[in-house]
Parts: C-alpha cells; structure tokens; sequence
C-alpha cells in the first residue's frame, strides 16, 4: 500500500517535520487545521470566518489526492467556546451538508493563538459512495 505525504506549505510543517495530509491507500486523513496564514497571522476574526476558511483549504487539499467533498466521512472540530457551535456548523453545513459525514464538536481551553478560535480535522475514503438508511 502507497502512503504519499502532502503539505500545505506552512512553514511550522517542514521545521516540526509533520504532514497537513497523509493518503495511505484509498483513505485521506488531514491533521488538525486552523486558519493561520503563512506570515503567522489568523484568517477571519469570527469562528465562522475560520472555520469557511479551514473547510475551503480542506476541499482544496483533497483535490490533490483526488478527492472531494463527498468522499469525506469523519470530521472532528475543537472550538474554544462551545457559544461558537452555530457557526462553525453553517460553514460546515455550506460544504458537506449533503454528504452527511460523522461530525463531532468539542470545547477545548485554547489553541495555539490566543485569535484561533477552530481547529478541525478530516478523514476521506476513496470509492466511497454517498446512500441513506
């Protein structure tokens, strides 16, 4: 089974030797992502602003590994105030509210910048087809 490693360019991924996304196989996982430009600052003031930005990088990496939205089916986001649910849930709803993958929302004390308000990871299976029960 092929693993291929992919960055997203962040300058912290080559200094601390991570990947933003692994494809080992059919399966895509993208790592813990927030809304940090690569000069350090933070895209988006607002938890929505954040998280449309984290969602649109994310569709952007899958594209790579040729992948799309619909092939996600697990995404986990930590938020550093539960009062921000609504609107990390509208941008995600923008994107995969048809597709319906497991979506799982914590509160966690902080992030790695006191302006980061979201962080959110990702896993995406290739050949999946989306069906209902």
């Amino acid at each position: 089974m092929q693993r291929i490693n992919y960055s997203s360019g962040a300058p912290l991924e080559e200094i601390a030797g991570y990947s933003r996304m692994v494809k080992v196989g059919n399966q895509i996982h993208i790592g813990g992502t927030t809304a940090v430009l690569p000069d350090g600052t933070v895209a988006g003031s607002s938890a929505f602003e954040q998280a449309q930005f984290i969602f649109e990088k994310f569709i952007g990496l899958l594209a790579r590994a040729e992948a799309e939205a619909k092939d996600v089916y697990k995404i986990k986001a930590y938020i550093t105030d539960m009062a921000f649910g609504k609107e990390v849930a509208e941008a995600y709803s923008a994107v995969f509210k048809d597709v319906r993958p497991l979506f799982t929302m914590v509160e966690t004390p902080k992030l790695n910048r006191p302006t980061q308000l979201v962080e959110i990871e990702l896993e995406a299976m290739l050949g999946c087809e989306v069906c209902s029960e």
